[in-house]
Protein backbone atom coordinates (compact mmCIF):
# COMPACT_ATOMS: atom_id res chain seq x y z
CA UNK A 1 0.00 0.00 0.00
CA UNK A 2 1.39 3.41 -0.99
CA UNK A 3 2.55 5.67 1.86
CA UNK A 4 1.29 9.21 2.34
CA UNK A 5 3.94 11.96 2.55
CA UNK A 6 1.54 14.72 3.60
CA UNK A 7 -2.05 15.22 4.74
CA UNK A 8 -4.14 18.25 3.72
CA UNK A 9 -4.62 20.18 6.97
CA UNK A 10 -5.97 23.61 5.98
CA UNK A 11 -9.65 24.24 5.34
CA UNK A 12 -8.94 25.23 1.72
CA UNK A 13 -6.80 22.12 1.05
CA UNK A 14 -9.39 19.76 2.51
CA UNK A 15 -12.29 21.49 0.76
CA UNK A 16 -10.42 21.32 -2.55
CA UNK A 17 -9.97 17.58 -2.13
CA UNK A 18 -13.70 17.10 -1.56
CA UNK A 19 -14.53 19.31 -4.55
CA UNK A 20 -12.31 17.08 -6.72
CA UNK A 21 -14.10 14.03 -5.36
CA UNK A 22 -17.45 15.67 -6.09
CA UNK A 23 -16.44 16.24 -9.72
CA UNK A 24 -15.57 12.55 -10.08
CA UNK A 25 -18.97 11.61 -8.68
CA UNK A 26 -20.57 13.94 -11.24
CA UNK A 27 -18.75 12.15 -14.06
CA UNK A 28 -19.95 8.81 -12.67
CA UNK A 29 -23.56 10.00 -12.81
CA UNK A 30 -23.11 11.12 -16.42
CA UNK A 31 -21.88 7.61 -17.28
CA UNK A 32 -24.79 6.13 -15.35
CA UNK A 33 -27.40 8.02 -17.37
CA UNK A 34 -25.71 6.86 -20.57
CA UNK A 35 -25.48 3.23 -19.44
CA UNK A 36 -29.18 3.17 -18.49
CA UNK A 37 -29.97 3.48 -22.19
CA UNK A 38 -27.98 0.42 -23.27
CA UNK A 39 -28.04 -1.65 -20.05
CA UNK A 40 -30.61 -2.50 -17.40
CA UNK A 41 -31.33 -0.02 -14.62
CA UNK A 42 -30.08 -2.55 -12.06
CA UNK A 43 -26.69 -3.09 -13.76
CA UNK A 44 -26.18 0.64 -14.37
CA UNK A 45 -27.02 1.49 -10.74
CA UNK A 46 -24.66 -1.19 -9.43
CA UNK A 47 -21.81 0.19 -11.54
CA UNK A 48 -22.64 3.72 -10.34
CA UNK A 49 -22.53 2.66 -6.68
CA UNK A 50 -19.20 0.87 -7.15
CA UNK A 51 -17.63 3.87 -8.93
CA UNK A 52 -18.95 6.40 -6.41
CA UNK A 53 -17.95 4.30 -3.39
CA UNK A 54 -14.43 3.92 -4.78
CA UNK A 55 -13.98 7.61 -5.63
CA UNK A 56 -15.47 8.87 -2.35
CA UNK A 57 -13.35 6.48 -0.29
CA UNK A 58 -10.18 7.37 -2.23
CA UNK A 59 -10.83 11.04 -1.47
CA UNK A 60 -11.56 10.50 2.21
CA UNK A 61 -8.61 8.17 2.88
CA UNK A 62 -6.12 10.89 1.92
CA UNK A 63 -7.88 13.40 4.19
CA UNK A 64 -8.01 10.93 7.11
CA UNK A 65 -9.41 12.31 10.39
CA UNK A 66 -13.10 12.90 10.97
CA UNK A 67 -13.93 12.79 7.25
CA UNK A 68 -12.67 9.19 7.12
CA UNK A 69 -14.23 8.46 10.52
CA UNK A 70 -17.65 9.34 9.11
CA UNK A 71 -17.06 6.76 6.35
CA UNK A 72 -16.16 4.24 9.05
CA UNK A 73 -19.41 5.00 10.90
CA UNK A 74 -21.40 4.68 7.68
CA UNK A 75 -19.79 1.30 6.92
CA UNK A 76 -21.64 -0.10 9.94
CA UNK A 77 -25.02 0.92 8.48
CA UNK A 78 -25.34 -2.27 6.44
CA UNK A 79 -29.08 -1.88 6.04
CA UNK A 80 -29.03 1.75 4.85
CA UNK A 81 -26.21 1.87 2.31
CA UNK A 82 -25.74 -0.09 -0.93
CA UNK A 83 -23.33 -2.99 -0.47
CA UNK A 84 -20.64 -1.32 -2.62
CA UNK A 85 -20.36 1.51 -0.08
CA UNK A 86 -20.35 -0.84 2.91
CA UNK A 87 -17.52 -2.93 1.44
CA UNK A 88 -15.39 0.06 0.45
CA UNK A 89 -15.99 2.13 3.58
CA UNK A 90 -15.27 -0.92 5.76
CA UNK A 91 -11.61 -0.58 4.74
CA UNK A 92 -11.48 2.52 6.95
CA UNK A 93 -11.81 0.30 10.00
CA UNK A 94 -8.23 -0.98 9.89
CA UNK A 95 -6.72 -0.65 6.42
CA UNK A 96 -5.89 2.79 5.01
CA UNK A 97 -2.69 4.21 3.46
CA UNK A 98 -0.15 4.95 6.26
CA UNK A 99 2.10 7.95 6.76
CA UNK A 100 5.55 7.58 5.23
CA UNK A 101 8.43 6.77 7.66
CA UNK A 102 9.96 10.29 7.44
CA UNK A 103 6.58 11.88 8.24
CA UNK A 104 6.11 9.40 11.12
CA UNK A 105 9.40 10.44 12.73
CA UNK A 106 8.63 14.13 12.18
CA UNK A 107 5.14 13.74 13.70
CA UNK A 108 6.40 11.74 16.69
CA UNK A 109 9.05 14.36 17.50
CA UNK A 110 6.46 17.13 17.21
CA UNK A 111 4.14 15.40 19.70
CA UNK A 112 6.68 13.90 22.12
CA UNK A 113 9.58 16.40 21.80
CA UNK A 114 11.94 13.46 21.28
CA UNK A 115 12.87 11.10 18.47
CA UNK A 116 11.38 7.59 18.69
CA UNK A 117 14.92 6.21 19.11
CA UNK A 118 15.34 8.36 22.25
CA UNK A 119 12.20 6.88 23.84
CA UNK A 120 12.19 3.21 22.78
CA UNK A 121 14.87 0.55 22.40
CA UNK A 122 13.48 -0.31 18.97
CA UNK A 123 10.81 1.39 16.85
CA UNK A 124 9.40 0.20 13.52
CA UNK A 125 8.98 3.29 11.35
CA UNK A 126 6.70 1.45 8.92
CA UNK A 127 3.09 1.36 10.16
CA UNK A 128 1.69 -1.99 11.28
CA UNK A 129 -1.90 -0.77 11.09
CA UNK A 130 -3.45 2.48 9.86
CA UNK A 131 -7.01 3.69 10.51
CA UNK A 132 -9.01 6.93 10.42
CA UNK A 133 -7.47 9.00 13.24
CA UNK A 134 -4.09 7.39 13.84
CA UNK A 135 -1.74 4.55 12.93
CA UNK A 136 0.08 1.93 14.99
CA UNK A 137 3.80 1.14 15.16
CA UNK A 138 5.61 -1.67 16.89
CA UNK A 139 8.27 -0.88 19.48
CA UNK A 140 10.18 -2.43 22.38
CA UNK A 141 11.29 -1.06 25.74
CA UNK A 142 13.02 -3.06 28.47
CA UNK A 143 12.05 -6.34 26.77
CA UNK A 144 8.39 -5.31 26.52
CA UNK A 145 6.64 -5.55 23.16
CA UNK A 146 4.66 -2.35 22.65
CA UNK A 147 2.10 -0.86 20.25
CA UNK A 148 2.53 2.89 19.73
CA UNK A 149 -0.44 4.75 18.24
CA UNK A 150 0.42 8.08 16.59
CA UNK A 151 -2.30 10.55 15.63
CA UNK A 152 -2.30 12.00 12.13
CA UNK A 153 -1.29 15.67 11.85
CA UNK A 154 -4.12 18.20 11.81
CA UNK A 155 -6.89 15.73 12.71
CA UNK A 156 -8.14 17.50 15.84
CA UNK A 157 -7.99 20.95 14.26
CA UNK A 158 -10.03 19.97 11.19
CA UNK A 159 -13.01 18.24 12.86
CA UNK A 160 -15.43 21.17 12.72
CA UNK A 161 -14.65 22.05 9.10
CA UNK A 162 -14.75 18.39 8.02
CA UNK A 163 -18.18 17.89 9.57
CA UNK A 164 -19.43 21.09 7.97
CA UNK A 165 -18.34 19.73 4.59
CA UNK A 166 -19.93 16.28 4.99
CA UNK A 167 -23.05 17.59 6.77
CA UNK A 168 -25.12 18.10 3.57
CA UNK A 169 -24.40 14.50 2.49
CA UNK A 170 -25.33 13.07 5.89
CA UNK A 171 -28.49 15.17 6.11
CA UNK A 172 -29.68 13.93 2.74
CA UNK A 173 -28.79 10.32 3.50
CA UNK A 174 -30.56 10.22 6.86
CA UNK A 175 -33.41 12.63 6.07
CA UNK A 176 -32.26 15.16 8.66
CA UNK A 177 -33.90 18.55 8.24
CA UNK A 178 -32.06 21.81 8.84
CA UNK A 179 -34.19 22.80 11.82
CA UNK A 180 -33.12 21.00 14.98
CA UNK A 181 -30.21 19.18 13.34
CA UNK A 182 -27.47 21.03 15.25
CA UNK A 183 -27.86 18.91 18.40
CA UNK A 184 -27.17 15.71 16.44
CA UNK A 185 -24.11 17.08 14.68
CA UNK A 186 -22.81 18.59 17.91
CA UNK A 187 -23.02 15.16 19.53
CA UNK A 188 -20.90 13.66 16.72
CA UNK A 189 -18.46 16.58 16.83
CA UNK A 190 -17.98 16.28 20.60
CA UNK A 191 -17.32 12.54 20.39
CA UNK A 192 -14.82 13.03 17.56
CA UNK A 193 -13.02 15.72 19.56
CA UNK A 194 -12.83 13.29 22.49
CA UNK A 195 -11.35 10.63 20.21
CA UNK A 196 -8.46 12.93 19.31
CA UNK A 197 -7.41 13.24 22.96
CA UNK A 198 -5.13 10.32 23.73
CA UNK A 199 -4.85 11.54 27.31
CA UNK A 200 -8.59 10.92 27.65
CA UNK A 201 -8.32 7.60 25.80
CA UNK A 202 -5.54 6.49 28.15
CA UNK A 203 -7.74 7.19 31.19
CA UNK A 204 -10.78 5.53 29.58
CA UNK A 205 -8.75 2.49 28.55
CA UNK A 206 -7.38 1.94 32.04
CA UNK A 207 -10.79 2.38 33.64
CA UNK A 208 -12.68 0.08 31.26
CA UNK A 209 -9.97 -2.61 31.31
CA UNK A 210 -9.99 -2.59 35.11
CA UNK A 211 -13.78 -2.63 35.52
CA UNK A 212 -14.34 -5.31 32.86
CA UNK A 213 -11.48 -7.57 33.93
CA UNK A 214 -13.94 -9.98 35.56
CA UNK A 215 -15.57 -10.91 32.23
CA UNK A 216 -14.46 -14.39 31.07
CA UNK A 217 -12.55 -14.84 27.78
CA UNK A 218 -11.84 -11.12 27.45
CA UNK A 219 -8.36 -9.56 27.41
CA UNK A 220 -7.03 -6.00 27.43
CA UNK A 221 -3.57 -4.51 26.92
CA UNK A 222 -1.78 -2.55 29.65
CA UNK A 223 -1.28 1.13 28.95
CA UNK A 224 1.86 3.19 29.61
CA UNK A 225 1.42 6.82 30.63
CA UNK A 226 5.18 7.49 30.58
CA UNK A 227 5.27 6.73 26.85
CA UNK A 228 2.04 8.53 25.99
CA UNK A 229 0.98 12.12 25.36
CA UNK A 230 -1.95 14.09 23.94
CA UNK A 231 -1.33 12.62 20.47
CA UNK A 232 0.62 9.41 21.24
CA UNK A 233 -0.72 6.35 23.05
CA UNK A 234 1.43 3.37 24.04
CA UNK A 235 0.13 -0.02 25.15
CA UNK A 236 1.14 -3.67 25.20
CA UNK A 237 1.51 -5.31 21.81
CA UNK A 238 -1.26 -7.89 21.67
CA UNK A 239 -0.80 -10.93 19.47
CA UNK A 240 -3.91 -11.93 17.58
CA UNK A 241 -5.92 -11.67 14.39
CA UNK A 242 -8.38 -8.89 13.65
CA UNK A 243 -11.84 -10.32 14.13
CA UNK A 244 -12.63 -10.00 10.41
CA UNK A 245 -9.45 -11.89 9.48
CA UNK A 246 -10.23 -14.56 12.07
CA UNK A 247 -13.67 -15.08 10.57
CA UNK A 248 -12.29 -15.65 7.06
CA UNK A 249 -11.58 -19.24 8.16
CA UNK A 250 -13.99 -21.81 9.55
CA UNK A 251 -13.99 -22.42 13.30
CA UNK A 252 -15.80 -24.84 15.61
CA UNK A 253 -19.21 -23.69 16.81
CA UNK A 254 -17.99 -23.87 20.41
CA UNK A 255 -15.20 -21.37 19.68
CA UNK A 256 -17.57 -18.93 17.95
CA UNK A 257 -20.08 -19.21 20.80
CA UNK A 258 -17.32 -18.59 23.35
CA UNK A 259 -16.27 -15.39 21.55
CA UNK A 260 -19.88 -14.33 21.01
CA UNK A 261 -20.75 -14.74 24.68
CA UNK A 262 -17.67 -12.77 25.72
CA UNK A 263 -18.56 -9.95 23.30
CA UNK A 264 -22.20 -9.86 24.42
CA UNK A 265 -21.28 -9.94 28.13
CA UNK A 266 -18.79 -7.14 27.58
CA UNK A 267 -21.43 -4.86 26.09
CA UNK A 268 -24.24 -5.75 28.48
CA UNK A 269 -21.98 -5.26 31.52
CA UNK A 270 -20.93 -1.83 30.26
CA UNK A 271 -24.46 -0.77 29.36
CA UNK A 272 -26.31 -1.99 32.44
CA UNK A 273 -23.65 -1.82 35.17
CA UNK A 274 -21.16 0.88 34.16
CA UNK A 275 -23.69 3.04 32.24
CA UNK A 276 -20.98 3.87 29.72
CA UNK A 277 -20.14 1.89 26.63
CA UNK A 278 -17.48 1.25 23.99
CA UNK A 279 -19.45 2.88 21.15
CA UNK A 280 -17.26 1.79 18.24
CA UNK A 281 -18.05 -1.93 17.80
CA UNK A 282 -16.42 -2.79 14.50
CA UNK A 283 -14.10 -5.68 13.66
CA UNK A 284 -10.99 -3.47 13.56
CA UNK A 285 -11.23 -2.83 17.31
CA UNK A 286 -11.13 -6.50 18.30
CA UNK A 287 -8.48 -9.19 18.02
CA UNK A 288 -8.73 -12.92 18.67
CA UNK A 289 -5.82 -14.52 20.54
CA UNK A 290 -4.33 -17.94 19.77
CA UNK A 291 -6.28 -19.27 22.77
CA UNK A 292 -9.53 -17.89 21.30
CA UNK A 293 -9.96 -15.02 23.71
CA UNK A 294 -11.38 -11.68 22.59
CA UNK A 295 -8.97 -8.74 22.85
CA UNK A 296 -10.30 -5.16 22.99
CA UNK A 297 -7.70 -2.68 21.70
CA UNK A 298 -9.39 0.71 21.32
CA UNK A 299 -11.31 2.81 23.85
CA UNK A 300 -11.24 6.14 22.06
CA UNK A 301 -15.03 6.34 21.69
CA UNK A 302 -16.81 5.88 25.02
CA UNK A 303 -20.43 6.97 25.31
CA UNK A 304 -21.89 7.74 28.74
CA UNK A 305 -25.52 6.64 29.07
CA UNK A 306 -27.56 9.16 31.09
CA UNK A 307 -30.12 7.67 33.46
CA UNK A 308 -33.01 9.68 31.96
CA UNK A 309 -32.24 8.05 28.60
CA UNK A 310 -31.26 4.59 29.89
CA UNK A 311 -34.55 3.97 31.75
CA UNK A 312 -37.08 4.60 28.93
CA UNK A 313 -34.73 3.10 26.31
CA UNK A 314 -34.57 -0.26 28.06
CA UNK A 315 -38.18 -0.12 29.23
CA UNK A 316 -39.01 -0.32 25.54
CA UNK A 317 -36.87 -3.45 25.24
CA UNK A 318 -39.61 -5.34 27.12
CA UNK A 319 -42.27 -6.99 24.99
CA UNK A 320 -45.12 -6.20 27.39
CA UNK A 321 -44.27 -2.48 27.29
CA UNK A 322 -44.17 -2.40 23.49
CA UNK A 323 -47.60 -4.05 23.45
CA UNK A 324 -49.06 -1.47 25.87
CA UNK A 325 -50.20 1.45 23.61
CA UNK A 326 -50.44 4.18 26.28
CA UNK A 327 -47.14 3.21 27.95
CA UNK A 328 -45.46 2.89 24.54
CA UNK A 329 -46.58 6.37 23.52
CA UNK A 330 -45.45 7.85 26.84
CA UNK A 331 -41.92 6.45 26.35
CA UNK A 332 -41.78 7.69 22.76
CA UNK A 333 -42.33 11.21 24.07
CA UNK A 334 -39.69 10.73 26.79
CA UNK A 335 -37.18 9.63 24.15
CA UNK A 336 -38.11 12.61 21.92
CA UNK A 337 -39.31 10.32 19.13
CA UNK A 338 -42.75 11.88 19.31
CA UNK A 339 -43.00 15.66 19.71
CA UNK A 340 -45.64 18.01 21.00
CA UNK A 341 -45.83 19.80 17.64
CA UNK A 342 -46.44 16.61 15.62
CA UNK A 343 -49.44 16.55 13.33
CA UNK A 344 -51.85 13.62 13.83
CA UNK A 345 -50.44 12.07 10.66
CA UNK A 346 -46.83 12.39 11.89
CA UNK A 347 -47.75 10.95 15.28
CA UNK A 348 -49.50 7.99 13.67
CA UNK A 349 -46.66 7.36 11.20
CA UNK A 350 -43.79 7.47 13.69
CA UNK A 351 -45.67 5.47 16.32
CA UNK A 352 -46.27 2.70 13.77
CA UNK A 353 -42.68 2.94 12.49
CA UNK A 354 -41.08 2.58 15.92
CA UNK A 355 -43.54 -0.09 16.98
CA UNK A 356 -42.48 -2.15 13.98
CA UNK A 357 -38.79 -1.44 14.53
CA UNK A 358 -38.73 -2.11 18.26
CA UNK A 359 -40.86 -5.23 18.00
CA UNK A 360 -38.13 -6.64 15.78
CA UNK A 361 -34.89 -5.16 17.13
CA UNK A 362 -35.62 -6.03 20.76
CA UNK A 363 -36.33 -9.73 20.13
CA UNK A 364 -33.00 -10.84 21.65
CA UNK A 365 -34.08 -9.25 24.95
CA UNK A 366 -37.34 -11.18 25.03
CA UNK A 367 -35.58 -14.51 25.62
CA UNK A 368 -33.07 -16.00 28.05
CA UNK A 369 -30.97 -17.18 25.08
CA UNK A 370 -30.76 -15.97 21.50
CA UNK A 371 -29.43 -17.38 18.25
CA UNK A 372 -27.51 -14.65 16.42
CA UNK A 373 -26.89 -16.98 13.50
CA UNK A 374 -30.62 -16.73 12.66
CA UNK A 375 -30.56 -15.52 9.04
CA UNK A 376 -34.32 -14.90 9.04
CA UNK A 377 -34.02 -12.39 11.92
CA UNK A 378 -31.26 -10.43 10.14
CA UNK A 379 -33.06 -10.59 6.81
CA UNK A 380 -36.09 -8.97 8.47
CA UNK A 381 -33.84 -6.20 9.84
CA UNK A 382 -32.39 -5.60 6.37
CA UNK A 383 -35.84 -5.55 4.77
CA UNK A 384 -37.18 -3.14 7.37
CA UNK A 385 -34.17 -0.84 6.99
CA UNK A 386 -34.60 -0.72 3.23
CA UNK A 387 -38.35 -0.20 3.54
CA UNK A 388 -38.02 2.98 5.59
CA UNK A 389 -34.88 4.29 3.91
CA UNK A 390 -36.83 4.31 0.63
CA UNK A 391 -40.10 5.55 2.14
CA UNK A 392 -41.32 8.62 0.27
CA UNK A 393 -43.80 9.29 3.08
CA UNK A 394 -40.98 9.44 5.65
CA UNK A 395 -39.02 11.88 3.51
CA UNK A 396 -41.97 14.29 3.50
CA UNK A 397 -41.96 14.44 7.29
CA UNK A 398 -39.53 15.92 9.77
CA UNK A 399 -36.98 13.13 10.19
CA UNK A 400 -35.24 14.66 13.21
CA UNK A 401 -36.46 12.04 15.66
CA UNK A 402 -35.20 10.93 19.00
CA UNK A 403 -32.76 12.06 21.65
CA UNK A 404 -29.21 12.88 20.55
CA UNK A 405 -28.10 9.87 22.60
CA UNK A 406 -29.65 7.57 20.00
CA UNK A 407 -26.82 8.35 17.58
CA UNK A 408 -24.16 6.42 19.49
CA UNK A 409 -26.36 4.00 21.44
CA UNK A 410 -28.13 2.76 18.29
CA UNK A 411 -24.78 2.67 16.49
CA UNK A 412 -23.47 0.50 19.32
CA UNK A 413 -26.32 -1.98 19.09
CA UNK A 414 -26.30 -2.16 15.29
CA UNK A 415 -22.55 -2.78 15.37
CA UNK A 416 -22.88 -5.36 18.14
CA UNK A 417 -25.69 -7.23 16.36
CA UNK A 418 -23.67 -7.34 13.13
CA UNK A 419 -20.57 -8.67 14.92
CA UNK A 420 -22.65 -11.29 16.73
CA UNK A 421 -24.13 -12.36 13.39
CA UNK A 422 -20.68 -12.45 11.78
CA UNK A 423 -19.62 -14.78 14.60
CA UNK A 424 -22.73 -16.92 14.02
CA UNK A 425 -23.01 -17.13 17.80
CA UNK A 426 -25.81 -19.37 19.06
CA UNK A 427 -27.37 -19.95 22.48
CA UNK A 428 -26.07 -16.62 23.75
CA UNK A 429 -27.16 -16.02 27.34
CA UNK A 430 -28.70 -12.56 27.23
CA UNK A 431 -28.58 -11.72 30.94
CA UNK A 432 -25.33 -13.46 31.76
CA UNK A 433 -23.81 -10.10 32.80
CA UNK A 434 -25.88 -10.28 36.02
CA UNK A 435 -23.74 -13.21 37.17
CA UNK A 436 -20.40 -11.44 36.64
Amino acid sequence: MKNIDNIPTSKIQRASKLVTTGLKVGVNYAKYYGEKIVKSEEVAKERLNEANASDIYDGLKTLKGSALKVAQMLSMEKNLLPNAYVEKFSLSQFSVPPLSPPLVVKTFKKYFKKMPSEVFDTFTKASINAASIGQVHRATKDNKELAVKIQYPGVAESISTDLAMVKPIAMKMFNIKGEGSDAYFKEVENKLIEETSYVLELAQSKEMASKCSNIPNLKFPRYYQEFSSEKILTMDWMEGLHLSEFLEKKHPTAVLNKLGQALWDFYMYQMHVLKKVHADPHAGNFLVSDTNELIVIDFGCIKKVPQDFYIPYFELAKKENIENPSFFEEKLFELEILRADDTPKEKEFFTALFYEMLSLFTQPFHKEEFDFSDSIFFAKIATLGQKYSKSTERRKMNGNRGSKHFIYINRTFFGLYNLMHDLQATNVKINNYKNL
